[in-house]
């Protein structure tokens, strides 16, 4: 006991004040136990296309197995910016606006530690991904909460940032579609969010990753190609999600020459530069790929509706996501809290998904759902959770 307490008075204050990530626990719990379902989990449950996973195999029978350029393969940057021409008709430098990294989860935390001094403020619109503000304090910097709200689909607006800017922000950080809740923006919501940046002169991080998985006919604004906003958009993206890569750990960041500089410098010396055959088979992604994408997610779309008509018709009310792969019921009429419903749930019917708080305190009073896996298991998720809702609700 006393030598755990002298190296906890040794531990960076930084990493004592965050909390363990909250999608974890449950996982941890449901591992031990048999027959659960997880609705849990932020991954696609298909396997990475064949021919993506042939280049690897034949890069390695080549030998491809030495370090590459700290930025990424020449071929992948050009292949990133080839993409982002034709998709978004927005054009970045390959050889100095683009950087490969390991997963966008390192493209954030290298964006994080390049942009911020010491008690810098970034702007975090809630419920969002569990690493942002985490990031945001290792780097220094202060994460300052923006509760959006359910009845407008859980999209940010410009009042909503007006009530919490100060001299000391610097950066808006967003990530739609969204993670946890599934919402998307228009243009003209992204529009107005792009004068408020301009306004106040932010440094827009734009985390894109769910980017491919939009539904009902609403195609995904690409941030940076907006009128005036490419200047200050750092713009993360990367392969896990819409082309079933998340063990792979391949993103980049697209941005500024002296932003991306700034970043690189960091990954020289803490990461030296993603796995070669992780870049070769996003190569491979980048350019045959893109058939396979789709069919992954006209196949979420069908889960997407059979989720929510689900939770509707059992009585745990929710706005119809557009975007991602998760839904975010609300579950005050249980009774229970976020985190209650949850450890109920598992413990009464075995099946698995996170509490909303995990994802900011407005996300309170909702659970997140992923619909990234097969029908019959969502069909069987949706029975067991309509029974515990009927049989189970606080007295």
């Amino acid at each position: 006991m006393k030598t755990e307490k002298v190296f906890q008075d040794r531990l960076s204050p930084a990493v004592q004040s965050i909390k363990p990530s909250g999608i974890r626990k449950f996982f941890d719990i449901a591992a031990k136990m048999e027959d659960v379902i997880s609705l849990g989990v932020g991954e696609p449950d298909f396997v990475t296309p064949w021919p993506i996973r042939e280049s690897c195999v034949y890069g390695l029978e080549q030998g491809y197995t030495s370090y590459t350029a700290n930025r990424g393969l020449p071929e992948l940057r050009e292949e990133i910016a080839r993409h982002y021409a034709d998709v978004y008709e927005t054009h970045y430098d390959a050889a100095t606006d683009i950087l490969v990294t390991v997963g966008v989860s390192e493209a954030l935390d290298l964006a994080m530690r390049a942009l911020l001094a010491p008690g810098d403020e970034v702007l975090i619109p809630e419920p969002c991904y569990v690493s942002y503000q985490a990031c945001t304090i290792l780097a220094g910097g202060v994460p300052v909460a923006v509760p959006a709200k359910q009845e407008n689909e859980f999209r940010i607006t410009p009042a909503e940032l007006e009530e919490h800017v100060t001299p000391r922000t610097k950066v808006l950080l967003i990530g739609y579609p969204n993670n946890p809740t599934g919402a998307i923006m228009t243009r003209e919501d992204l529009l107005a969010i792009a004068d408020f940046a301009q306004k106040h002169d932010l440094i827009v991080i734009s985390d894109e990753i769910y980017g491919d998985l939009t539904y009902g006919g609403e195609a995904h604004i690409c941030f940076s190609s907006l009128p005036h906003m490419q200047e200050r958009t750092l713009l993360l993206n990367g392969f896990s999600k819409a082309y079933a890569m998340t063990g792979w750990r391949i993103g980049y960041a697209l941005g500024a020459p002296e932003i991306i500089a700034a970043m690189t410098k960091i990954h020289q010396y803490t990461m030296l530069c993603a796995p070669i055959t992780a870049q070769l088979a996003a190569i491979e992604a980048l350019r045959h790929g893109e058939k396979y994408m789709k069919k992954m997610v006209a196949e979420y779309d069908r889960r997407r509706r059979l989720i929510y008509e689900g939770f509707m018709k059992m009585g745990l009310n929710c706005f119809e996501p557009k975007g991602a792969f998760y839904i975010f019921p609300d579950i005050t009429s249980t009774g229970y809290t976020s985190e209650e419903f949850a450890e109920k749930l598992l413990e009464a019917e075995h099946v698995a998904l996170v509490p909303g708080s995990a994802f900011g305190d407005c996300g309170e009073g909702h659970v997140r759902c992923s619909y990234a896996t097969s029908v019959d298991k969502i069909s069987e998720a949706l029975a067991r959770i309509e029974n515990f809702v009927r049989h189970h609700k606080k007295a």
